[in-house]
This record gives structure tokens, sequence and C-alpha cells, in this order.
């Protein structure tokens, strides 16, 4: 490890990139978290999940529309519906100008659906999972394919209201130089919620203190058993009413200082660990390579990287390129790259807190069937 620590690696950051800030190991510290969430999203684009990708949508809990949750990534069945070319110097590829497009022209979408993002900037900025329209319980993503010099390609899909799977990212535990963490407790407390939440999955914990999960069907039957058995059972199913509301809940956390690890957990880990279908640790070791080989001491085929991630946190603030959000194309092809030439070594940078005893390949097989399900024609 290039560093004994994740505080170590921020106050590296914080005295080589963030020096100009008037708290600069705070500024290091949230670059760090968009960090987590970077290495989250291009994981699961090596694992092939792009084109059910969503970012930062609002998702309703079970069977309580009326309290709503922004969460970090949400995974949707998908019907991909065009691949469209188009001719750089017609930049920027704003939604309303794909829905002019020949392939919209009889769905007659009502303009307060439209958005008004832009997939791809003239300076060549690009908004992941780039939404252009919401139809009821659908909504319509676009994603880049390819970027030439005298051509290019996107991708409109359509995609589920409901998703099939949730990521989160936090970061847990406490600062160097402190005795208590609260607002990192109050963090995992709003995570812990959300995941117990969402999903027609419900937990109840059983007198001997093992987890046990109930889902309901539409006749008002409860079907109850260990968590982990029922859950694989739903997944594995064909059974629209235990598919149709079922959310697998993931959690990604790493750590905030130095006072935990994987094996040794502190109050925050624990409880998100009884939350989360599947709570992932992300290594020390693993941040620390990923800054160390993109951020700070990049090969020359991952400079681009490097140089988003720099004009994002200038002291002079310019337009962040270096997020889960947006980012600078040249970077996010590095990116795809780094994550595809390294995919067993990244996978190594990730520990399983919850469910004990298993693995990060269980893990994409639950995410692949899931993904495989018909659920359009589930009721939602």
């Amino acid at each position: 490890m290039p560093y004994p620590s994740v505080d170590s690696l921020q106050k590296v950051l914080a005295k080589d990139v963030f020096h100009y800030a008037k708290d600069a190991k705070k500024a290091a510290g949230r670059a760090l978290g968009t960090l987590v969430e970077l290495i989250t999203f291009y994981s699961l684009k090596s694992w092939g999940f792009e084109r059910h990708i969503a970012i930062e949508r609002q998702l309703p809990e079970f069977a309580n529309a009326a309290i709503t949750h922004n969460v970090e990534y949400s995974l949707h069945s998908a019907t991909s519906l065009t691949k469209i070319a188009f001719n750089p110097e017609t930049l920027p590829l704003t939604a309303r100008k794909i829905l002019k497009n020949s392939a919209f022209a009889g769905l007659n979408i009502p303009h307060n659906l439209r958005k008004s993002n832009v997939l791809l900037t003239k300076d060549l900025i690009l908004r992941n999972s780039c939404t252009i329209c919401d139809l009821g319980n659908r909504f319509v993503n676009a994603y880049l394919d390819n970027l030439e010099k005298n051509n290019g390609h996107f991708t409109v899909v359509s995609l589920r209201q409901r998703p099939f799977a949730i990521f989160e990212c936090k970061r847990v535990g406490v600062e160097e130089g402190l005795k208590k963490g609260p607002q990192t407790i109050e963090k995992a407390k709003q995570g812990a919620y959300v995941a117990r939440t969402i999903s027609s999955l419900q937990r109840l914990r059983f007198i001997d203190g093992s987890m046990g999960g109930v889902i309901q069907k539409n006749d008002g039957t409860l079907r109850c058993g260990e968590y982990y058995s029922l859950m694989a059972e739903i997944i594995a199913s064909e059974d629209a009413e235990l598919l149709s509301r079922f959310i697998l809940t993931v959690g990604v956390v790493s750590n905030h200082g130095n006072w935990f690890t994987s094996e040794n957990h502190n109050k925050e880990l624990k409880v998100l660990a009884q939350s989360y279908d599947w709570l992932l640790f992300l290594t020390d070791a693993g941040i620390a390579q990923f800054v160390d080989e993109l951020l700070l001491n990049p090969k020359k085929e991952f400079i681009a990287a490097k140089k988003a991630f720099v004009a994002s946190y200038a002291e002079k603030k310019g337009y962040n390129q270096f997020t889960k959000v947006q980012i600078a194309l040249a970077a996010d092809t590095a990116l795809q790259s780094y994550f595809a030439d390294r995919a067993k070594k990244i996978e190594d940078w990730f520990n399983i807190i919850a469910p004990s005893q298993k693995g990060l390949a269980l893990l994409q097989d639950e995410l692949r069937t899931l993904k495989s399900k018909k659920l359009r024609e589930i009721p939602t």
C-alpha cells in the first residue's frame, strides 16, 4: 500500500491538491467520498450493468409512495430502443435534440416530461446515465457508445421505474484527533433506514438474535424464513408477485480515518451490516491504489483522469468534470480502460462484510439474475 492509511492519504491530497482551501483536510475528505462513488460506478460498468444504471433518482418507500429517497445508483430492467449516429460538429447533444430524432416521432412526449440534460457537451463532458424523458412507469436514458473524429453513436434505453437493485456509498468512522464521529453514525442510520424501507422483503429479528425476513403476497399471505434463504428464493423465482417490488440493497463503505477494519467493526458498520442485503468494505489499500495510479502518479494512458480531477478541484473553481454524474470524456475512457485491465485486482479491493462467508461473484450472479427477469411484464 503506497500510504499507511486513508487518513495519511487524505493529508497528501490536502497538501498537494487542496492546499488553497480554508480547511484543506475536509476538502480532501469530500473528494475521497467522490472517489468511492466513482470506484463503485466504474465497477458496475465493468460488470456489464452500465445500460441499467440510473444516478440519484428518487425512490419511493415500499407501499408508502408519499416518502421518497434519493439513491446514488439504482439498477433497472432495461429495453434497448434505438442506436443513433451523430456528427460531432452538432454538439452539444442535448436531451431535447435527441428527442427530435425520427426514432421518437410517434411518441408525442409532452414537453413537461422532457428533460434538459446534456449527454455530451461541446467541451466533451459526458453525462453518465443521461435521462432524456419520463414516461410514467418508465423513463428513457441515453448512453454514449463511441465518439470518433467524424462520427459518434449513442444508445437510447427504456428503463422500468422501480429498480431491481440499489447501491449507496458511505464513508464511516472517526477522523484523526477526534474521540467521536456523531455525524458518521447519523449517516449510517440514514442509509440503514433507506435500505430497510424500500424493498418488499422486510427484516425482522428472531428471539435468538438471528435475522428473519417476511414478504407479503397479493392475497395477503405471508412468506417468512431466514432472511438470506428467503432472499435467495426470491431472486431465483419466476413469481411475479415476489419479484415485482423486491429490491436488492447494496452498501459500499470506506474508512474515515484509521479507526476500524472490515474485521473490527465499529458501530456504524454494525448498523449498516444488519440493514443492507450486501455490505461491501472498500479497503484502504484499494482507495490508495486508485489515487496513486490514476490521480497522483498515473501512467501516460491514464493522464486524462488526473487532468480532469485537478481541473475539478483547482483553486479557481471551474467546471466539475470528475464526478459520478459528469466526467470528461477522456477521463471516462481512461477509467474504463483501467477497470477493464485490472478487473480481478479491483475485485480484491472489496471485502464482504455481509452476508458472511459470501463472495463478490455471488453478488454479481444475483444482479445478473435479476437483470434477466422480464420485470417489464410485472406490475409495479
